[in-house]
Parts: C-alpha cells; sequence; structure tokens
C-alpha cells in the first residue's frame, strides 16, 4: 500500500507496529491445542504469550515516543537518503517448494488486488480468484461514444449523428486462452465462500500438524535423551562468556525466520517445545525476539523489488519495521531485570494453568476487543481517545505499581492498600468468575452423558492434579526431571544405609 502511494509511510508507522501484535495470535492459538494438560499448558502458553508483552510493551513505549518525536520515520529517512539504492528482485526461498502446493489449491488475481489497494472502483466487482492463467489481448481500433468533443482522440476522428457525439479510440480485449488447474477455477461459489472453506481447511491442518508434533516430539524426547536435548539447547556457554548465548539464540531465531519466511511459523513451531519443556521459556525469548528480526529481513527483501519511483518509499517503510524491532530488543532485553515479558508471560501461564478459560478471554480481549476499542476512539477524533485513553493507561500503570510494592516493599504502602481484600472477591479474583463459568458449562453439558463425571471420581481427579501440582516443577518437563529424581533417591537410600550402620 505504501508502494502503490495509497498510504503515506508517516501513516504506515501505527499500522506497521499493528502488525507485529497481531502476528503473535498465531503461536497464542496453536498453544491452546495444548490445554489438555496443565502443567504442559502452563509452559506453553507462558512461551507463546513471551511474544505478546514483548511486542505489547514495545509499541506502548515506542507509539508515545514516535507520535512526539517521529524517531522511527526520521532515523530510517536519513538512512534512505544516506545510500544510492537500486531496484531489484526479491529472492525466492521456500516459495520454489510452497508455491507449486498453493498454486494446485488456488491462485489469486494480483491485478485486482492492486486496483483494489490503489481504490479503483472497477475493482471492487471483480472477483480476487484467477481462473484464466493465459490470456490473449487484442487491441483494435472501434468507434465508442464519448459524452462532448472534448472527448475525442482528435478533431479528424470525432462527428457527431443523432445529438450523439462519437469518436475512433483503441480498444484492448482480453480472452481466455488456458484455464488455471487450481481447485476453485470452475467454481460458482462467492469469493467471501472460498476464503472461509480455505481459511477452516488451513487451520485444520496447521491444528492437526501441531498435535502430531507434539505426540511424536513426547514420545521420543524421554529419559536419557530428553536430558540430553534440554541439556544443549538450554545450557549457556561458561563463564565469562554467558551473556553471549543469549544474543547467539537472537540470531538462531532471525536465521531460522529468514528460511521460512514467516515469523508466525517460526514461533508457532517452538511453541511445542516449551510445553513439553524442551525448550525453556528463557530461551525461548531471544528466539522469539530473533524471529522478529527475520520476518523484517524478507520485508526489506520484498521492498527491494518495488519500482525505482516508489522504491524509496517501500525500503523505508521496511526499514520502519526492522528499527521499531531493533529498538523493542534495546529496551527488553539486555539488561536482565529489563526481561519483563518473561515474567509476565510466567504469571500468565499460572493463571491459565488453573483457570484454562482465562486463554479464550486473553485472546478475545487482546486481539479483537482492545484494538477495536482504541479504533473506536480513534474514529472519535484524538480529544475523546486522550480524554479516555490516558486515564485509563494512568489508572493501569497506578495498579501494577501498588501490585509491585505489595509484592516488594508492602511497609511502603498504607495498610489498607497492602492487600486487595477491601475489594469485593470478584475484582481482585478470579474463583468467583470461574465458577460462573463452570456452571454455565454444566449447563451445556447437562444433556451429555460424557461430561458428566461422578462425584468420587471428581475427587479423585482433583486428588490427583493436586499431587502432580505438588510434584512436579512448573516449567520443567517430567520426563527430563527424571535422571535427577533417580539421584534424589539413589542420596536417601544412602542416607537410610549410613544410619542403619550407626
Amino acid at each position: 500500500m505504501v508502494s502503490s502511494g495509497l498510504l503515506t509511510v508517516q501513516l504506515a508507522v501505527p499500522i506497521i507496529m499493528g502488525t507485529n501484535i497481531g502476528t503473535s495470535v498465531t503461536n497464542t492459538l496453536v498453544a491452546m491445542t495444548q490445554a489438555g494438560e496443565r502443567s504442559t499448558f502452563r509452559r506453553a502458553f507462558a512461551g507463546a504469550t513471551v511474544h505478546d508483552f514483548f511486542n505489547w510493551l514495545s509499541v506502548l513505549v515506542l507509539l508515545p515516543l514516535e507520535v512526539a518525536s517521529g524517531y522511527l520515520y526520521e532515523v530510517t529517512k536519513l538512512i534512505i537518503d544516506s545510500f544510492q539504492i537500486q531496484s531489484g528482485e526479491a529472492p525466492d526461498l521456500l516459495n520454489v517448494i510452497t508455491d507449486p502446493l498453493t498454486e494446485s489449491i488456488i491462485e489469486l488475481d494480483k491485478s485486482v488486488i492492486s486496483g483494489i489497494a490503489t481504490g479503483d472502483p472497477a475493482a471492487r466487482n471483480k472477483s480476487l480468484i484467477k481462473i484464466w492463467c493465459k490470456t490473449f489481448t487484442n487491441i483494435s481500433l472501434e468507434y465508442v461514444e464519448v459524452p462532448g468533443p472534448e472527448n475525442c482522440t482528435s478533431p479528424s476522428l470525432c462527428w457527431e449523428q443523432d445529438n450523439k457525439t462519437y469518436t475512433q479510440m483503441n480498444i484492448s480485449n482480453t480472452y481466455g486462452v488456458e484455464k488455471c488447474a487450481h481447485i476453485f477455477a470452475n467454481t460458482t461459489l462467492p469469493d467471501l465462500a472460498v476464503g472461509l472453506i480455505l481459511l477452516a481447511a488451513s487451520l485444520l491442518v496447521l491444528c492437526s500438524c501441531l498435535i502430531l508434533i507434539v505426540k511424536l516430539l513426547n514420545s521420543m524426547l524421554k529419559g536419557q535423551v530428553a536430558t540430553v536435548i534440554k541439556k544443549i539447547l538450554n545450557t549457556d556457554f561458561p563463564f565469562p562468556f554467558g551473556w553471549v548465548t543469549g544474543y547467539i539464540a537472537i540470531l538462531v531465531g532471525a536465521g531460522m525466520t529468514f528460511i521460512v519466511q514467516s515469523s508466525s511459523v517460526f514461533t508457532s513451531a517452538i511453541t511445542p517445545l516449551v510445553g513439553i519443556g524442551v525448550i525453556s521459556i528463557e530461551r525461548a525469548y531471544p528466539l522469539s525476539l530473533g524471529s522478529n528480526i527475520g520476518t523484517t529481513t524478507t520485508a526489506i527483501l520484498a521492498a527491494m523489488a518495488s519500482p525505482a519511483e516508489t522504491l524509496a518509499n517501500s525500503l523505508q517503510i521496511a526499514l520502519v519495521h526492522f528499527l521499531f524491532n531493533i529498538s523493542g530488543i534495546i529496551l527488553w532485553y539486555p539488561i536482565p531485570f529489563t526481561r519483563i515479558p518473561i515474567r509476565l508471560a510466567k504469571g500468565l501461564g499460572n493463571i491459565t494453568a488453573s483457570y484454562r478459560w482465562f486463554a479464550a478471554v486473553y485472546i478475545i480481549c487482546c486481539f479483537f476487543v482492545l484494538p477495536l476499542f482504541v479504533f473506536s476512539l480513534s474514529l472519535a477524533g484524538w480529544k475523546v481517545l486522550v480524554g479516555v485513553g490516558v486515564p485509563l493507561l494512568a489508572i493501569l500503570i497506578i495498579i501494577v505499581i501498588i501490585n509491585v510494592l505489595q509484592k516488594k516493599k508492602p511497609r511502603c504502602l498504607p495498610t489498607r492498600l497492602r492487600s486487595w481484600d477491601f475489594l469485593p472477591l470478584w475484582a481482585h479474583s478470579l474463583a468467583p468468575w470461574d465458577k460462573v463459568v463452570t456452571a454455565c458449562t454444566a449447563k451445556c453439558c447437562c444433556c451429555c452423558k460424557c461430561c458428566q463425571i461422578p462425584a468420587d471420581a471428581q475427587g479423585q481427579t482433583g486428588s490427583a492434579d493436586s499431587d502432580k501440582k505438588l510434584c512436579t516443577a512448573v516449567y520443567d518437563n517430567p520426563a527430563m526431571s527424571a535422571e535427577k529424581e533417580v539421584e534424589d533417591e539413589i542420596k536417601i537410600e544412602l542416607k537410610i544405609l549410613n544410619n542403619t550402620r550407626l
């Protein structure tokens, strides 16, 4: 859209920030496929949302900075102006493999997409589905009616008849020669129906593949194999080079994302690995940051393929995306205590493990309700946006500060604010809401025998879950801690043996 001139670079900067947030919803949805087991879901959801929190925190800091100073726009403009950049072609990496498969399923008419992007009214009534892969265009000189003499191609080719004006013009007619071979080439369905079918099919394939990957990894990564893999992936370099490990993980994430050309694919692939405990959240965090950088390199290469007249704007907005992610990494990674997304993700993982319905609430609120709310305020004008948004943001910041002080230095707070017990229970605990959700789901399942669990079975299940919570480390794979458990048992047996000898 920037390349076509529909958007300016300055208007596209906030959109780029929004796409950074939106792209992280995929791995969050992937984590939902592991909701069957609490400890696995805790790790998987925390590993997925660490990417979300990084993007949200970066936008909260950099968007006001950009509005106030134009930091991203000015720096990238300076970079563009200092180089003589020539147009080229974007390289094909995985597209060489994936294009034949996707083209056998669906092909889109790029001319219609370009027409819609540039605001061509004629393109709005055309189908996006490409029907003819080979066409023949015939240009012929024909007599056509025009509104008046001023619309004639030349005075010599203009005449009037029956109060109508005619002229000769070159008319191009396109004829189909060879139809495309994809599945929907002969369909009579509207574009919306085809899009919904493809969306449902792609989500089904994605979830099926991820479930199979998780089951395969769970069966393979057990015992000694799991211990070795965990040590290789999560061990830092020896002192004093331990700090280098995270930056190498960032480079690995960037390289892998550059190869697959999608940060969503890479982060969705590592989410199941975090769930089963192969990759720790502390290691998944720099990998996700690297994937954010890797996806910007793909955009830069794509911008290099733009026409010469729009190359500067296309490349500048791609550099804005790159600089935004670099700035976010500088804010939330180099110093250990600034790695706030890890702590927030672990806290959310613990909440969703106890109240699994809260994961759906989180996705709906963060990726649908909140963006729609901010967009609605922006339509009402910047005064309404500031008047409503600033007080809400101030209240949120105050609540966060009070929560931190309650845990770190409660003596600094008044006695009343050292806990939230003075508020109604529903205002500071999810337990009452959990009862409401449980009651609603029970009513939905009351007619289904498979949903009715005997009371004694529920008690056994609850006790088993509580025992599992006590025995299982929160963010460790039980299969990977088997060796440690064996060592602990040996130590206990040795102590008993020594006591009996005494």
